[in-house]
């Protein structure tokens, strides 16, 4: 997005003293470090946690450091600016980026999750709910030209709805306290990631009455990606980190909720070990974690789908440039 670029020099500024406190670690013995800036710190992220806990970037020889950059925006420009290796995030940035000229612009090189991770909130459970329920009715969305709110957008769109004109959609709350708002504002619904969706029905605050990711389809939702410059000088690294993401995924693609749950929990110490299981019992339902971390011409395809119906872009960039998948099909043999 053309603010991106603008923002970037703020954002760095005000990212010093998030840095100061979760610096690259010294080098552990043979181990290289490595920054990995994430756009959220959520359970739907669940086989990148399970490749932290379970030693898996340890054993592929990284020492990882990870750190949450609170959006996608904020993601690429710690990517830019050098205060992170790779970046964690919706590709959409990366296109965003790449149509406004960068030369050293980000590649996508794994993808994680293949479906939306949010859920349409209402004030009560509503198990005849259909889509045109909306029409008339205040929902609290996400940022313009960000996946969660393009992807609801999709969604609406395949059903008949005009996000601008048969609902009103309030996109002028901060990602992350949507929930909050919620319990106090006077939506009708709210669009919500976990653990915040569980969160809002264990406190009888709301109940969960659709799912995006499954009413979506498969869309490549989050991938990682890194600067052609810093991929050209660390092909081995990258390929090592995405090792560790893949084992990451046959781990959660093979075992269950609560066992999962079990391995994650440490990352999610605010969070009950039960609840956990709940919400990643709820993405496993729904086939949200890709077997291989392949990114597909297909899917990049349907993004910028995605993308020129939300009106966020006029003219499509080439799949080539913009993804790698030559360490993804390593990992995956």
């Amino acid at each position: 997005m053309k603010r991106l670029l603008i923002f970037m020099l703020t954002f760095t500024l005000l990212l010093c003293p998030v840095l100061a406190g979760c610096s690259k670690k010294a080098d552990d013995g043979n181990l290289t470090p490595l920054t990995l800036c994430e756009v959220a710190h959520s359970i739907f992220y669940a086989p990148q946690y399970a490749a932290i806990e379970l030693g898996y970037f340890k054993e592929e020889g990284i020492d990882l450091t990870l750190f949450n950059g609170s959006g996608a925006d904020n993601v690429m420009t710690a990517l830019i600016s050098g205060d992170a290796d790779i970046g964690f995030m919706g590709s959409e940035a990366s296109i965003y980026v790449y149509r406004e000229g960068a030369e050293d612009y980000a590649v996508n090189f794994a993808q994680l999750t293949q479906r939306a991770g949010n859920f349409l909130v209402g004030r009560e459970a509503d198990p005849d709910f259909q889509w045109s329920d909306l029409i008339g009715k205040k929902v609290l969305g996400g940022r313009k030209g960000g996946m969660p709110q393009m992807v609801f957008e999709y969604i609406l769109r395949r059903n008949g709805i005009d996000p601008a004109t048969d609902l009103t959609i309030d996109q002028s709350i901060d990602f992350g306290l949507t929930a909050a708002a919620f319990t106090s504002n006077d939506a009708d619904y709210t669009v919500e990631f976990e653990p915040f969706a569980t969160g809002l029905e264990l406190e009888g605050s709301g109940c969960v009455v659709a799912s995006l990711g499954v009413d979506s389809g498969y869309v490549p939702y989050t991938a990682y990606s890194a600067l052609g410059s810093y991929m050209d000088k660390n092909p081995e690294l990258i390929q090592r980190f995405t090792n560790a993401i893949q084992k990451g995924l046959d781990y959660v693609n093979s075992h269950s909720a609560e066992e999962i749950a079990s391995v994650i929990a440490p990352q999610f110490a605010e969070t009950d070990p039960e609840r956990i299981a709940v919400i990643v019992g709820r993405y496993l339902d729904q086939d949200t974690w890709k077997e291989n971390t392949v990114f597909t011409e297909e899917s990049f395809a349907l993004l910028q789908d995605i993308l020129e119906e939300a009106g966020e872009l006029t003219e499509r960039v080439p799949y080539d440039q913009l993804v790698n998948v030559k360490y993804a099909e390593e990992a995956a043999k």
